[in-house]
């Protein structure tokens, strides 16, 4: 794959494509928007791969770049939540035919948005470990692997970035 073998990478995008598309549909909450999203990861990844180390796993590698791919389309567009009333899957059908009450899903969606963007405003090192262990599914020892940290600064990250997050969540809450 290093050698421009496109048939190898070709091989790897069939193998990381759902993890990828999972990953940046919970960063985006959009599956069409995160199919999206995850096509230019791919794209920046075959860009990039004569900067790829091979120091961990492929897999992780581009799950980061999908994540920062995922939060800077999110940051970059206009908060939306969509509902489509005659689809019963998304929880939007009425209360007599057994789906949820449309004012729980918008508020869940709203939170959802809210966390996001909440997440978007975390200071560096910590948005990236959140993102990295909560949106991109990685362990704490891919997390230290990928960012060339030790697995204690990690944690350390992880738990002041959760701690500032939940303070910044209280507050918008406290605002309303």
């Amino acid at each position: 794959m290093l050698a421009g073998d496109s048939e190898a990478f070709r091989v790897l995008v069939d193998r990381e494509s759902a993890s990828v598309v999972r990953t940046c549909h919970r960063v985006l909450g959009d599956l069409h928007e995160a199919e999206d999203a995850a096509q230019e990861a791919f794209v920046i990844a075959y860009r990039s791969l004569a900067g790829w180390r091979g120091e961990g796993s492929f897999g992780a590698w581009l799950g980061r770049i999908a994540v920062r791919n995922a939060v800077r389309r999110a940051k970059a567009r206009r908060p939306v939540t969509r509902m489509d009333p005659t689809d019963p899957d998304r929880g939007l059908g009425s209360a007599a035919s057994g789906g949820a009450d449309p004012a729980v899903v918008a508020l869940r969606a709203e939170h959802a948005d809210e966390l996001r963007r909440a997440v978007g405003r975390l200071d560096e090192p910590y948005r990236e470990t959140v993102m990295l262990r909560f949106y991109g599914q990685l362990s704490l020892a891919e997390i230290a692997a990928e960012t060339e940290r030790p697995i204690g600064t990690v944690k350390t990250h992880l738990f002041r970035g959760l701690a500032r997050l939940r303070a910044a969540m209280t507050a918008d809450e406290q605002r309303r």
